[in-house]
């Protein structure tokens, strides 16, 4: 698949034509499997994770149930004030180019920088990170990594390493990597031996009573055992750190910026959302949002989901098994051959969804029993789905809520294209992002409705 709008309009064409699944063949030795419907999709992704050659089925549940923990709705809750603090951050830069007259602004630069500051701030309680208002060596090195990964992937003699890092290219990688390792390295070394020194016992009791933090991820790895009373290793806990800050930033900058593209091209559930918010805060002496607010913000989590199933920000997952594996209508997927589950075309399958290029958040309402089971997979799904999800979901409801609390959005102009939204171009890179940017225009609203809370 070309990695274009064209692309993906291919695949559009390839779902109605084949529907549920196709083969493809690239010489005699790789064969690709392509599934897109649910019926298909649900026995690969359910399969357990001892079927699977990304990694042993016994070390990826061993490391699987010693992060679950970090997802907990307990911890989740004190990653609230974090989501309204980077988010208040943000909109005070979009407030000052708002003064100075700027009101066309490119979407993604300014949330993929609130979603690292987020990220920082969660995972490794760097408060200090101020991410948003100047740059840092950390995070421009993740920036550049994810730049190179794309140009990579588009370099066929790059695929070998014995090429790739002999390039320039592949020089500037290991340089900008081993800034990311050497940032997460300090941090999970000061943290471990913190622990060391206070022992494990102290230091839990010392992080849930402390006022000053509370516990980060890297907290929570670190004190995690599994049955044998072993943890994982300062690499494994480095490792999961940087997949957490990698997953997580761009996947949820690109939901919150398709949300907010959407909602500026349909005005009428803008301001429905808007309303919702509005009756939720009102009363209210600050405008925090918090943790029991998300359950109330139901129309809004229609408008998120369906944003996510027409611009879900991961195209397609992988899966490559040790077994052969039975499908509907005794069709049978080899032991080794590839399956890519597309979850582009699954979400714009005419046979899941009526009229799938639609924007209609109806299709969420609890009544409506149109979708089918594993018809809606943004996050993926079965054992090996995306453990961050509830930690998106959460941060998505607070920036979209704010965001229309403060801002009444419509299309903007994007200057190398000449033209307005509307007429964007989808760019299915790392995750879904916009040819030129995604430009909206800003409206501040009503300032009273507006105010900075107080430094927690």
């Amino acid at each position: 698949m070309q990695s274009t709008e064209e692309g993906l309009q291919e695949v559009d064409e390839l779902v109605k034509t084949y529907k549920h699944s196709c083969c493809w063949f690239f010489g005699p030795f790789y064969h690709l499997v392509r599934v897109f419907h649910p019926d298909y999709l649900k026995p690969l992704l359910m399969a357990s994770g001892n079927s699977l050659l990304i990694s042993s089925g016994e070390e990826w549940s061993r490391k699987r149930r010693l992060l679950t923990p970090a997802f907990h709705f307990d911890i989740l809750k004190n990653y609230i004030l974090t989501f309204n603090s980077s988010t208040n951050t943000m909109h005070n830069k979009w407030q000052r180019l708002v003064a100075e007259g700027t009101t066309n602004i490119e979407m993604f630069d300014h949330l993929t920088l609130m979603t690292l500051d987020s990220l920082l701030k969660c995972a490794f309680s760097y408060q200090k990170s101020n991410c948003q208002e100047s740059t840092s060596e950390y995070v421009s090195a993740i920036v550049e990594l994810s730049d190179l990964v794309i140009d990579r992937r588009l370099r066929i003699l790059y695929h070998w390493d014995w090429i790739y890092w002999k390039t320039q290219q592949g020089q500037r990688f290991k340089q900008a990597l081993s800034v990311v390792h050497r940032f997460t390295r300090d941090v999970v070394q000061k943290r471990r031996a913190l622990i060391d020194q206070q022992g494990e016992t102290e230091t839990q009791t010392s992080l849930k009573t402390a006022p000053q933090r509370n516990k980060d991820f890297v907290d929570i790895i670190l004190t995690s055992k599994d049955e044998d009373g072993q943890g994982l290793t300062d690499d494994e806990i480095q490792a999961e750190a940087n997949t957490f800050m990698f997953a997580g930033h761009d996947t949820t900058a690109s939901a919150i910026c398709w949300t907010l593209y959407n909602l500026a091209r349909h005005t009428h559930y803008q301001e429905t959302c808007r309303q919702e918010v509005m009756e939720l805060m009102q009363g209210r002496d600050g405008n925090e949002i918090e943790w029991e607010d998300l359950s109330s913000l139901a129309f809004t989590t229609m408008c998120i989901k369906e944003s996510l199933r027409l611009h879900s920000p991961v195209q397609a997952v992988t899966r490559k098994y040790t077994k052969d594996m039975m499908l509907p209508g005794d069709l049978t997927v080899p032991e080794g051959v590839i399956c890519l589950v597309s979850l582009y075309g699954t979400h714009h399958n005419p046979e899941v969804w009526t009229n799938p290029h639609e924007f209609d958040p109806l299709r969420f309402e609890r009544t409506n029993t149109q979708s089918h089971t594993h018809g809606f997979i943004p996050f993926s799904s079965g054992p090996r789905n995306c453990i961050g999800q509830k930690f998106a979901m959460a941060e998505l409801r607070v920036v979209v809520a704010l965001t229309l609390l403060r801002f009444r959005l419509s299309l903007g102009v994007n200057p190398e294209l000449g033209s307005s939204s509307g007429g964007v171009r989808r760019l299915p890179q790392l995750v879904l992002r916009a040819e030129g940017g995604l430009w909206l225009q800003l409206e501040p609203l009503n300032e009273s409705t507006y105010r900075e809370p107080p430094n927690k």
